[in-house]
């Protein structure tokens, strides 16, 4: 086979992206494996497009080219003598080259197992670490990564002791073609590790079954029409990226428009470009910082009728993180004069163990949330001597088709309705296992139903969700939820969402005590001490105790892959004196 690897197309004349409309009749990714799937999208029209940071039109990759380049991929691999279940480790950036790759290798038989992009926080040695940790529990015979950082992935690689890649070795080799495995419904498909998954990564071993029934599932729940479009900056490394805004649309052939997560990060309004210049109908996903920045740079901006058209964003999807109404309707504000309404959000809960969505608004009922007092949320007995305080909580939607969702007690039984518990789900989406971790399996795992480790209660069939169990701050006896404080002291002015992360420290007589980092941008020592003073004030106001306040320069806290207050690291950071606090006067 001579010059199989076209990922260099030939761009003589203008770009045309795939279309939204195909003569080929769509399957609701009713496929037995994802190759399937692949085939069959292959034989029509759309495809992915990909654009600069300014979002003009760089690559458009129709389904038939990315199935042509994975099959010869697949046999480049198994010339190099990859097998049938050998984990392949990819660096996930968005573009043709890691579509073609995960492709392949699911060809070959193998597991692609998709790796973050190296991130503004922590530096080199942090991002070697961090992918030395998840080859470890990987195990791959190859990592591929983009030739741009390929001195870092080497490096990780030797530390590992596995074989190393670029994506320009794979595009200037070619090998024979060959017989492939057959895959069957309940082989491995890939390796999907949280986005936070670094110091004990959990790999989420997703079989074709699982991810075709989650596809087919939340296509239905989003009542999926002919026109739609997705357009995405979510990086491919987590779940709600790959999943929703990569997998998803070849399984239920839909064209997609990729901007990268870091040209989002710089140039967010170009997402909403993207969003005014499609002519169908739009499918968008984002957690609430992405909404939150938005809004707060249109501020700034000319009239948003000058450059925006969102009436035709039909979805306006939200998950990943705790949902603000706040910012939401903040978003709604900003862009209702460019047609945006508000009745498009589709607010949705899912994780990777659960291969992505477990529950999803019904279209067009928006943004719904109950007001609920602080002390029913922690568990603690309300205090009459104080005025009750509430939290709005999110009504996250019906459980997707064929997910099954519970809330439970602490003694494992079924908690009725209104009733604050684990949330609990089962379903033929909820993963095998964590790859080669029996015990963490175990841990979450009971007779086919899967503990998400998250709380929250349902309603007449609607799962609300509270917060994460492990972020719960426990101070003599009392339960105090880090989201609570957080969303306390953004209501001072000068903060943005995400410049506080709280939780709890041990103090030198051994007690507990709450803890809040919090950036500042002042420079004046004597605000500073008034501003520390405040926040310090606020706290006390929601926990009742002293609490430790430390000022910390703007971004140094620390975020997920997927752009995630990482409150562990955080804490784990002050800790070891790696975040260094504003040193105040006396």
């Amino acid at each position: 086979m001579t010059d199989t690897l076209k990922l260099v197309p030939n761009t003589a004349g203008p770009l045309v992206a795939t279309p939204n409309g195909d003569t080929l009749p769509r399957r609701m990714a009713d496929f037995a494996t994802f190759g399937e799937a692949l085939d069959y999208a292959a034989r029509g029209k759309r495809g992915f497009n990909f654009h600069d940071p300014r979002g003009a039109l760089q690559r458009v990759y129709p389904y038939s080219e990315l199935r042509e380049d994975a099959l010869a991929i697949a046999y480049a691999l198994i010339a190099r003598g990859v097998r049938k279940d050998d984990r392949i480790a990819l660096i996930a950036e968005t573009g043709a080259d890691f579509a073609a790759l995960f492709c392949g290798a699911i060809y070959a038989g193998a597991w692609p197992v998709p790796l973050p992009l190296p991130t503004s926080f922590g530096g080199r040695d942090n991002y070697i670490e961090q992918l030395s940790v998840q080859l470890a529990s990987s195990d791959p015979v190859l990592l591929v990564g983009p030739d741009e950082i390929a001195a870092l992935t080497t490096a990780a690689a030797e530390r590992q002791g596995c074989k190393h890649a670029t994506w320009a070795d794979f595009a200037a080799r070619d090998a024979a073609p060959c017989d492939l495995p057959e895959a069957q419904p309940d082989d491995i498909c890939y390796l999907q590790y949280s986005s936070g998954s670094t110091r004990f990564p959990h790999g989420v071993a997703v079989t074709h079954r699982s991810l075709l029934s989650n596809l087919a599932s939340h296509s239905h729940g989003m009542q999926l029409e002919d026109g739609d479009r997705c357009i995405s900056w979510l990086p491919w490394y987590h779940d709600m990226g790959l999943v929703g805004c990569f997998l998803s649309l070849i399984a239920n052939q839909v064209s997609g428009d990729y901007l990268r997560t870091e040209d989002f990060a710089r140039r967010p309004l170009a997402w909403l470009d993207l969003i005014t210049r499609n002519e169908g109908t739009s499918i968008s996903y984002s957690p609430t910082f992405g909404y939150d920045i938005c809004a707060r740079r249109i501020s700034s901006q000319s009239p948003v009728t000058d450059r925006f058209d969102l009436s035709r964003w039909r979805l306006a999807g939200n998950g990943a993180d705790m949902i603000r109404p706040d910012v939401m309707q903040n978003f709604v504000n900003a862009f209702a004069d460019a047609g945006f309404k508000a009745s498009a959000f589709l607010p949705s809960y899912g994780l990777a163990e659960a291969t992505l969505a477990v529950t999803i608004m019904p279209p067009g009922e928006g943004i719904r949330v109950e007001l609920v007092e602080e002390e029913r949320l922690s568990g603690r007995p309300r205090d009459l001597s104080r005025p009750a305080r509430y939290r709005a909580i999110v009504n996250c939607g019906k459980p997707v088709r064929d997910m099954t969702v519970e809330i439970r007690g602490e003694n494992g039984k079924r908690l009725k309705d209104h009733q604050i518990g684990k949330v609990w789900c089962q379903g033929q989406s909820v993963m095998h296992s964590y790859f080669r971790d029996p015990e963490a399996t175990a841990e979450c795992m009971v007779d086919g139903w899967l503990d998400t480790g998250d709380m929250g209660y349902m309603v007449d069939g609607y799962l609300f969700i509270v917060g994460r169990a492990k972020d719960m701050i426990i101070i003599n006896g009392k339960n105090h939820w880090p989201q609570d404080i957080e969303w306390a002291v953004e209501q001072l002015p000068g903060f943005n969402h995400g410049d506080i992360a709280a939780f709890s420290i041990e103090m030198d007589n051994g007690e507990e005590t709450p803890a809040v980092l919090v950036h500042c941008r002042v420079s004046d020592p004597d605000k500073r001490l008034a501003l520390r003073d405040q926040i310090r004030d606020k706290v006390r106001s929601i926990t009742g105790m002293n609490c430790v306040v430390e000022l910390i320069p703007p971004k140094s806290l620390p975020r997920t892959s997927s752009g995630k207050l990482s409150r562990a690291k955080a804490k784990k950071l002050y800790l070891s004196g790696e975040i260094e606090p504003i040193k105040l006067a006396a």
